[in-house]
């Protein structure tokens, strides 16, 4: 891998991956601006997830225009964002961190607050970019900023080094209830490991039927909330009935908008969570595993559903 030093970012025209964060237009870093305000072009991927604000205050924060990339864009029109990139600046923009590591889920995505494409990696479609630049001798470099995972920690006071593999929920139809993140939960909780569970958002998606059709016509955005994971989770522990998950004891964390003004977080069994409304998007799960700090439990108890019973739950979870 080739590292660039400040004055090659000057002076190398080049495709750049900038990570935008969690919550809104001034969380781009000074370096991630810097470039996005000398670039001919600047893309804003829109399809693997959502930042809080919409295109509008990022280009009056930014100064200049961005030109939305959506899944055919990126996916099928590739060499658009690639055009003249070895000989002018061109910005990719991300929510989240552009590259990194994610679980197994639905649609291929961006470090931020989302999923994935089952059995594919987390910037499955970034990386191809990447690849896809690379084959045609477009230098390209990365600026990366804060996603999930490096923030759910500092949100809800549990220890990165206790959690496990993360993982995705999708949302299940009438003929489609994918179940392989049960496995992974297992796992983490035999070994007493934390799990964030990510959940799925829609946007700009087609129908089966117009897909099939070839009807670009879209269907409404969807997020995923915390009550919804937890019943879908319940629903599949019913039929693996392995014990894993149990809405009585299973103590979880719930957080929404991770990062933004309106950020939420609640602690409480599955149970307790299951009553809880965290408002709009984004949301996410934490499954809390039994190597627990008493650090950890100073946190969560300030957010717990029920701070009387919070106490035992925490107590009789722990190895």
């Amino acid at each position: 891998m080739v590292i660039f030093s400040s004055y090659t970012y000057s002076t190398l025209k080049m495709l750049y991956f900038i990570g935008l964060g969690l919550a809104d237009e001034s969380d781009i870093t000074v370096k991630g601006l810097e470039i996005v305000r000398r670039a001919s072009r600047v893309y804003l991927e829109a399809y693997t997830s959502i930042l809080l604000v919409d295109s509008q205050k990022l280009e009056s924060y930014y100064g200049r225009a961005v030109i939305p990339a959506d899944r055919e864009m990126v996916e099928s029109r590739g060499e658009e964002i690639l055009s003249n990139a070895e000989s002018e600046d061109v910005a990719f923009l991300v929510v989240g961190d552009p590259f990194g590591y994610f679980a197994p889920s639905l649609t291929p995505v961006s470090f931020g607050q989302r999923l994935l494409t089952e059995e594919q990696d987390s910037a499955t479609t970034h990386t191809d970019l990447f690849l896809r630049a690379r084959a045609l001798s477009i230098p390209t470099t990365t600026i990366h900023n804060a996603s999930i995972l490096s923030a759910i920690g500092g949100a809800t006071g549990l220890q990165l080094y206790n959690f496990g593999q993360v993982v995705s929920m999708p949302f299940f139809t009438s003929s489609w209830r994918p179940s392989s993140f049960y496995d992974r939960i297992k796992e983490n909780r035999s070994l007493g490991l934390h799990t964030l569970v990510l959940l799925d958002i829609k946007v700009k998606e087609q129908s089966l039927e117009n897909l099939i059709k070839g009807r670009k016509i879209w269907e409404p955005p969807r997020y995923m909330s915390v009550r919804e994971c937890v019943e879908q989770m319940l629903e599949v522990e019913e039929e693996k009935r392995d014990g894993i998950l149990d809405e009585e004891s299973t103590m979880a964390v719930g957080v929404a908008r991770v990062g933004g003004a309106t950020q939420k977080v609640v602690s409480g069994r599955l149970r307790d969570l299951r009553g809880v409304d965290l408002d709009g998007p984004l949301q996410s799960l934490v499954l809390v595993g039994r190597r627990r700090h008493e650090i950890e439990k100073e946190v969560l108890r300030d957010c717990a559903v029920d701070p009387e019973g919070f106490e035992r739950i925490w107590e009789e979870g722990r190895e």
